[in-house]
């Protein structure tokens, strides 16, 4: 009975598999593929989180004891960024391992699974699947509600939890905002409990999941909805932040001045409100101190699920990788939220720790949110997807390059820069120097990093630096796909002449500043 009751335990079966595996090597009946059995996988996705915490020290104040601490274990990328600054495309191109360009996917709609070109590609957790590994997810992985639901008997994960979700709301919107007083775009504190918010439910799930003792290997995915708005966090949170002492973030007045017409395209008309409108409201630190509560709440459950992860025994046998899918700007360029190509909207928090992973290390190479796919197969010993028949004239396969160099050695260095893309034709290419950004007008922007980390002097019109121009160019897309059938929302297509904004002309006298 004793006997049965050790063969039951996680880590003893775990110690089992691995004796066996070395076993089998070591008689020339198993190719080998390390010293252990493939890696567990925890896959941990916090929505428009962006360089505000601890390990990438984006904002002095900020508190992330759980992102400090899963940092001390493994490598932080300084300099990760997104594909797109918006959730779909950007969420799709991590979990297809191709670049917006290529599959055409720009707007929050369509979901892949309903366009032709895009229905048979093999994503992340798919291909997982199909290699052995119990996949299964809670929260917001894909954008929205995306995979959770079979499509022509297609399934992303093997198994769901809750979905990603607000929680507890106030009775009434606690701000009022232009644009249509959107009932997202709200922030601030009410009386409610942590355990009434959604990513305490979407934790719980994760944690009882690796309390259960889940078949392996296994790959499990969470993901938290904060600090996406509405930013509501309980008084706690808040609490860490008083408002008397809260530092804004830095901004330069007139800062566009020197920006293309054309870059205000990209967030022609929002819900999310103009730095103009919170300043003449009262409400800009406001919203910043809410957004780094929100933040710090949902640090803490992070923090959960990883106890979790330590207390059943696969710390050392599991890969954690932490990522957002885009960052979001706080009156930085003038404006709140993403959906531009500047340094605020699309550099992200991205660490990895596990096994084979050097322990608190930072790495200051340009890498891609598009790099995971193929960083994690490489991990757990698996082949790349083919790529759909549809698709093989834009793309040979996944598009992203491996970290595994510089998981062993954070100082190898990277020969690609790391590109973002925000609707077809707009680009930006990102060394450890230099930004440059060409719209699709053909107005350009062009940042030296290291003197301008803040991007308020644009270079891109002095002559002096035609060829810095002209070497970063030659990274950007050879393949611009137009939008698939069915894009919406935040779509900007030209159009006999005329710049369409979500199937709206665009009339230049009608910006808001």
């Amino acid at each position: 009975m004793a006997g049965t009751n050790l063969l039951r335990r996680p880590s003893f079966l775990r110690s089992f598999l691995r004796v066996g595996v070395l076993a089998l090597c070591a008689a020339g009946l198993l190719s080998p593929r390390g010293d252990a059995a493939p890696p567990n996988v925890l896959f941990l996705a916090v929505d428009d989180l962006n360089d505000w915490v601890g390990p990438l020290r984006g904002h002095p104040q900020v508190q992330t004891p759980a992102m400090d601490r899963l940092a001390a274990r493994g490598v932080t990328f300084t300099n990760a960024h997104c594909q797109s600054p918006l959730c779909n495309p950007s969420r799709t191109s991590l979990l297809t391992g191709l670049r917006p360009s290529t599959t055409g996917v720009y707007g929050l709609a369509p979901w892949i699974r309903e366009v032709e070109p895009l229905r048979d590609l093999v994503t992340l957790p798919q291909h997982f699947t199909r290699h052995g590994y119990y996949t299964l997810a809670t929260g917001k992985i894909f954008h929205g509600n995306y995979g959770r639901k079979p499509v022509s008997g297609v399934t992303e994960f093997r198994e769901w939890g809750p979905p990603s979700s607000v929680g507890a709301r106030p009775p009434e919107k606690l701000v009022t905002t232009p644009g249509g007083n959107h009932p997202l775009v709200d922030w601030g504190t009410f009386p409610h409990r942590d355990e009434d918010k959604g990513d305490w439910h979407c934790a719980s799930w994760g944690v009882e999941k690796l309390q259960s003792g889940l078949p392996e290997p296994f790959f499990l995915a969470v993901g938290f909805f904060l600090p996406h708005v509405p930013c509501y966090a309980t008084q706690r949170w808040f609490d860490l932040y008083p408002e008397e002492t809260l530092q804004l973030p830095p901004v330069l007045e007139g800062d566009r001045s020197d920006t293309p017409e054309f870059s205000w395209y990209l967030h022609w008309k929002l819900p999310e409100v103009r730095l103009s409108w919170l300043k003449a409201h009262d409400q800009w630190k406001p919203l910043v101190r809410a957004y780094l509560a929100s933040t710090s709440f949902v640090d803490s459950q992070l923090g959960r699920v990883l106890d979790a992860l330590d207390a059943s025994g696969h710390a050392d046998d599991t890969i954690v990788v932490l990522w957002s899918d885009h960052g979001w700007h706080l009156g930085e360029k003038a404006i709140t939220g993403k959906n531009t190509l500047w340094e605020r909207s699309t550099r992200v928090p991205l660490i990895f720790a596990g096994p084979g992973i050097v322990a608190g290390a930072a790495c200051q190479e340009p890498v891609e949110l598009l790099d995971l796919y193929p960083t994690l197969l490489e991990l757990c010993g698996l082949p790349p997807p083919e790529i759909p028949p549809a698709l093989r004239d834009r793309t040979t396969g996944l598009e992203g390059r491996s970290l595994v160099p510089q998981l062993k050695d954070p100082a190898t260095p990277r020969e690609h820069p790391a590109l973002t893309t925000h609707n077809v034709g707009n680009h930006t290419v990102r060394t450890k120097q230099w930004r440059y950004i060409r719209y699709a007008d053909g107005s350009e922007e062009l940042y030296d990093l290291q003197s301008d980390p803040h991007e308020w002097h644009n270079r891109a019109g002095d002559p002096h630096y035609r060829a810095t121009i002209g070497e970063l160019a030659r990274w950007l897309p050879s393949v611009n796909i137009p939008p698939v059938p069915g894009s919406a929302q935040r779509i900007l297509v030209p159009e006999k002449g005329v710049w369409l904004w979500e199937g709206e002309p665009i009339h230049p006298a009608e910006k808001v500043e």
